[in-house]
């Protein structure tokens, strides 16, 4: 199987990134329980041009985050592991399977109720936490293995982006919205004019995200529909597109996805966690990641497969999609980003942010140690 160099990159910047999204995760917890928490809570709400520090991380730095995520899902298509149907169905069928089961056990448990709304958050993957502790294996781990969770993460991240752009958008400003499609427009017409300078386009950006912003449809989305208007040409390392996503790796790594972090896991630990974990929003995001991700993910993998949709890749077995699976259970970044959009309640909120940082953190403990057991005897 052919590894692109941009794609060993990508893991090993994912990988280190995930160890230190730990860290902080740590870190942040331990503030906001300690006696500095009130001080370290009033920090992510220091007020910024109007809004709090917090949602300029939330808003707008997190659409470089998404900028990133296009632009490898624009090289999957292009060149990479999604670029061949054959090869990526495989992962297609597992990703469709690791998004409704967790969807559908969720709604099992809240529909009709005012945290329905919440479906969204379990059916999200975290790339740096899923590659980080599977980089914990070492040399164990088939390079066939190390592509089929990063493909199924980054389709998991457009699921989620979709998601997002559908099912969260509450009031659409279609002015605004008509606006910053026009600047997209604008930027599409530029690339196909072989415009290669990048600067255009990351200043179209920046309006386009300004009215994006005021359309009432989420603006990180801003970053993932600028990723396919920036020039990919060949793919070659003097692309635009490459040079940009290689650019951008230790920035979003070890700069952005670190202070979302910081900022969304500065929780204040409830004195009555047994009411936190009975909770049906909480029993349905932590299913939907333990237990709905992994059954998922094998179970429509292997429907693709017994249909004659899709095979299995080579040095992979069943028992190894499955430990993988839960792997695919640590949501972290995209859950906790739904999760800002789905609720309003400030209690909710913070709950779920914990059953969410419980729940990644089981499944990546069982994904570890079932791969573990499961390479081992290989």
């Amino acid at each position: 199987m052919r590894v692109t160099r941009l794609f060993t990159g990508f893991f090993e910047s994912e990988k280190a990134g995930g160890l230190l999204l730990l860290l902080c995760t740590v870190v942040s917890l331990l503030l906001a329980n300690s006696v500095f928490g009130s001080y370290y809570l009033s920090f992510w709400h220091t007020s910024i041009s109007g809004q709090s520090l917090e949602y300029w991380i939330n808003d707008g730095l997190m659409t470089v985050f998404f900028l990133l995520i296009g632009l490898e899902l624009e090289r999957e298509l292009y060149q990479g592991e999604l670029s061949k149907l054959d090869d990526a169905l495989f992962p297609i069928f597992g990703a469709i399977g690791g998004m409704l089961l967790p969807a559908g056990i969720y709604l099992y448990f809240n529909y009709g109720t005012p945290t329905q709304s919440g479906a969204g958050i379990p059916m999200a993957t975290d790339i740096a936490f899923a590659l980080g502790i599977l980089s914990l294996l070492g040399k164990k781990v088939p390079v066939a293995l190390k592509v089929f969770l990063t493909a199924l993460a980054v389709i998991d991240d457009l699921g989620a982006i979709l998601i997002i752009a559908f099912f969260y958008t509450k009031t659409v400003l279609w002015d605004n919205l008509g606006i910053a499609f026009g600047i997209m427009a604008f930027l599409f017409l530029l690339n196909r004019m072989q415009v290669k300078n990048v600067i255009p386009y990351l200043i179209g950006g920046v309006f386009m995200w300004y009215f994006m912003l005021h359309s009432g449809v989420h603006a990180t989305i801003t970053g993932v529909l600028l990723a396919f208007v920036i020039p990919f040409g060949s793919g070659n390392k003097k692309s635009t597109s490459f040079l940009l996503q290689h650019f951008l790796h230790r920035p979003v790594a070890f700069l952005i996805l670190p202070l979302f972090a910081l900022a969304n896991t500065a929780i204040v630990l409830s004195s009555d966690i047994s009411a936190t974990l009975t909770q049906h929003y909480s029993i349905g995001i932590a299913l939907g990641l333990i237990v709905g991700k992994p059954i998922g993910i094998f179970l429509m993998t292997l429907f693709g497969v017994k249909l004659g949709l899709c095979k299995l890749p080579k040095d992979i077995d069943w028992k190894t999609i499955f430990a993988v699976g839960f792997l695919g259970g640590i949501g972290f970044t995209m859950s906790i980003f739904i999760t800002l959009l789905a609720f309003d309640n400030l209690t909710i909120i913070n709950n779920a942010k914990f059953i969410i940082l419980l729940s990644s953190l089981i499944a990546g403990v069982i994904g570890f140690f079932s791969l573990k057991s499961v390479l081992t005897k290989s």
